[in-house]
């Protein structure tokens, strides 16, 4: 079976998109003509699929198109604003200037309670406490 689109309506990402939604079910082949304009996209049944089955499935692909050149065409008219976004939450982790970083605060020797230290020797020091205690 064979589906021939035009490229001027479809774009190869959309295409793409939509055959690989479909390539679990059927074998897909893919061709265009010298100018570039049509692309043919041919099915092959995986198994013993019927005619009906077949066409049933033509129709689910140019169903699945549309809805892949949807949102080809979305994602391409909101690329400005995600770049904005991810632009903005990527430039409000850096530090100010005359902001003192968390990690410029403290030093690592600063060891106030005792985290830094092997656990024999934390250990060691409370045996001993506890000893002389007694």
């Amino acid at each position: 079976m064979e589906i021939k689109l035009s490229a001027r309506i479809y774009p190869l990402e959309a295409i793409l998109n939509a055959c690989y939604l479909f390539i679990d079910r059927v074998y897909i082949f893919l061709d265009s003509d010298l100018k570039g304009n049509q692309i043919k996209v041919f099915f092959k049944s995986k198994g013993k699929v019927a005619g009906k089955k077949l066409e049933a499935l033509k129709g689910e692909f140019k169903n699945e198109l549309l809805r892949c050149a949807l949102r080809y065409e979305i994602s391409k008219n909101n690329k400005k604003i995600r770049e904005y976004i991810v632009g903005r939450a990527l430039y409000t982790t850096l530090p100010g200037p005359g902001v003192v970083s968390l990690s410029e605060k403290l030093d690592y020797q600063d060891d106030p309670l005792g985290i830094a230290l092997p656990w024999k020797k934390k250990h060691r020091k409370q045996k001993n406490a506890r000893k002389r205690k007694i």
